[in-house]
């Protein structure tokens, strides 16, 4: 591996593929756990569709006890607290390939694992931690996580829950209603946030579950998808906690809350990966069995279409989800090795990379949303019946563009956190920029470059698109300063840029590695499918750019950033699409699934 490389860094340096993990370099360890996970889903969970689309909670809770049994809820918890102490990349292959056959299990083992979990681990006292932490490992205990309240949604930290310190200073007094709470049917244990009288931040809380102790709850939610995943709305009267569960200190909630969510949003990616294997699987099953006009339906080019592209954006998803992970967590243990412990190591790891944690929560929750849209489409009438998997495929994904902070926080978060980090120092975002502007103002160079190379347009593109986005950042940055939170509108248009381009990268740099260690005979489908990519995200920066540029610059500054724009997203051999999008379908047609 090359120089461990910080968040947001993949903007302004170039990075070569062979520095860049990709789900080929799983080791053999990690791949008997993706095989022993998969086993798993494919004997308890995938057979009981129905179960789960029937409401079944106490199913969940039979399969999470399973899951517990065989380790599964304890890969990220360090082997001293009863779990597999796995790093971070298989915590993310465990959760990938878990989460693919429903929603309502795929919550139920997130919201445990993650949030109901990771802050005791991350932010407990050693007490809380030997309390806790093993329980939670095993299954034996389950975790949930209050924060949500009726009028504090994606403003996390307005919150109206109090806590009241008693008179002989023992116990704090928490009193208050939250919402949305998953696994609050079977939970043992609530991460509860409230606030300690005026306090700028709410503080987080360990409450075990005890009904006598003030804690009551609303029947289930009743959903449009994730219909099993335990859903309340949980009331705390007065509800004793002792001093010693306080979770770091006072007003320390609002940090634990956002740096649980960062963890969260790439965890949120790899749980959207398998859910599109499975549903791209039986779109291409059903398409070769399906015959219509005396032909089995997969022949047809509208659906050959639709396959490649399915099967498209997921290799990408797959691409950006493990390139992050593995750059995590590098920093996880390059920190170790520095001194640090294993709770600083892992926050500072993902809160490093916070920028490619929100890009990946956008792009992947919306590439399965697509996906198994296109499931139902493909299916058609059949599609829209409970009878097959695409129409609880469906609802079930239209979550993941909602919880971790809905995808339009995420969009603004990334570009925000973007300009903080360059403000900082952390990322020079300044001198590339100028470096642009200065580029606009001279001559362009009308040699006809050589591209003989695989995929050396391709990457001199990603550097161009790169540019585009510096450009229209840059400049927009210029104009309004502090003040470009306020202009939501553009941030989302800079923001598509942003995903596009990591998402981009990351798939050519993935298959160029490939293709050195294989060969490109033997990647022609891989190569199709990034190059595929690429084309669609070129022409997303060109239109995303264009809206930016028009909402801010005029005149002679407008004319100048268009032809600017016209220059960086331009083809000098623009890709025969169709050829493309025939190459990656007819391979997964014959394969009869998706099987890259």
């Amino acid at each position: 591996m090359g120089a461990i490389t910080r968040g947001g860094q993949f903007l302004v340096k170039e990075t070569k593929s062979e520095d860049i993990f990709t789900p080929e370099d799983f080791s053999e360890e990690q791949l008997m756990m993706r095989d022993s996970v998969k086993e798993f889903i494919d004997r308890e969970v995938w057979p009981h569709k129905d179960r789960f689309e029937k409401k079944d909670y106490a199913f969940t809770e039979e399969t999470m006890r399973k899951a517990g049994e065989l380790g599964f809820l304890g890969v990220a918890v360090p082997e001293a607290y009863g779990g597999l102490g796995m790093g971070f990349v298989s915590t993310m292959l465990v959760c990938d390939y878990i989460s693919g056959a429903t929603g309502s299990f795929s919550t139920a083992f997130g919201a445990h694992t993650g949030i109901g979990t990771m802050p005791i681990t991350l932010y407990g006292t050693e007490e809380q931690k030997k309390k806790y932490v093993p329980k939670l490992a095993t299954g034996e205990w389950f975790g949930s996580y209050c924060l949500t309240e009726p009028g504090a949604g994606s403003d996390a930290n307005s919150g109206k829950t109090k806590a009241v310190l008693s008179e002989d200073g023992k116990y704090y007094s928490i009193t208050g209603q939250k919402m949305w709470i998953s696994n609050a049917g079977f939970c043992s244990v609530f991460i509860v946030f409230a606030r300690i009288g005026d306090d700028k931040n709410i503080t987080g809380f360990i409450v075990e579950n005890d009904p006598a102790n003030g804690i009551s709850m609303n029947e289930e939610e009743h959903k449009l998808g994730i219909r099993a995943s335990s859903t309340r709305q949980v009331f705390f009267n007065d509800t004793k906690v002792p001093v010693e569960n306080m979770l770091a200190g006072r007003g320390e909630g609002f940090k634990i809350a956002m740096n649980a969510l960062n963890v969260g949003r790439i965890k949120l990616a790899a749980a959207c990966l398998d859910a599109q294997r499975r549903v791209i699987s039986a779109s291409v099953k059903y398409a070769n069995e399906r015959v219509q006009f005396n032909t089995p339906i997969s022949s047809f080019g509208a659906i050959r279409s639709k396959i490649a592209e399915m099967a498209t954006n997921i290799y990408a998803g797959e691409s950006a989800a493990y390139r992050a992970a593995k750059n995590i967590e590098d920093r996880i243990n390059a920190r170790i090795s520095e001194g640090a412990t294993h709770q600083e190591a892992e926050l500072k790891g993902v809160e490093e990379f916070a920028i490619e944690c929100s890009i990946l929560k956008v792009a992947v929750s919306e590439d399965i949303q697509n996906c198994s849209d296109e499931g139902i489409q493909i299916f058609g009438g059949m599609g829209f019946s409970e009878d097959t998997p695409m129409e609880s495929a469906w609802r079930d994904a239209r979550i993941a563009r909602i919880y971790e902070g809905t995808n339009e926080i995420n969009r603004m978060l990334s570009v925000g956190m973007l300009i903080k980090k360059a403000m900082k120092g952390h990322v020079d975002l300044l001198g590339p920029a100028m470096k642009v502007a200065e580029e606009l103002m001279g001559i362009p160079d009308f040699n006809t470059p050589d591209y003989s190379e695989l995929f050396a347009e391709e990457k001199e593109l990603i550097g161009k698109i790169k540019k585009a986005f510096l450009m229209v950042a840059g400049s927009a940055v210029q104009k309004y300063g502090p003040a470009l939170d306020e202009h939501q509108q553009l941030l989302m248009a800079a923001s598509d840029m942003l995903i596009e381009i990591y998402m981009a990268e990351s798939v050519i740099l993935r298959t160029e590695k490939l293709a050195t260690n294989k060969g490109q005979e033997n990647v022609k489908e891989q190569i199709a499918m990034a190059q595929l990519y690429l084309y669609k995200a070129v022409d997303i920066v060109n239109l995303k750019g264009k809206e930016g540029i028009a909402s801010f610059a005029e005149g002679d500054e407008q004319r100048m950033m268009l032809m600017g724009l016209r220059r960086f997203t331009k083809y000098t051999n623009l890709p025969n699409v169709a050829a493309l999008r025939e190459t990656i379908a007819k391979k997964l047609i014959e394969d009869n699934s998706y099987s890259f």
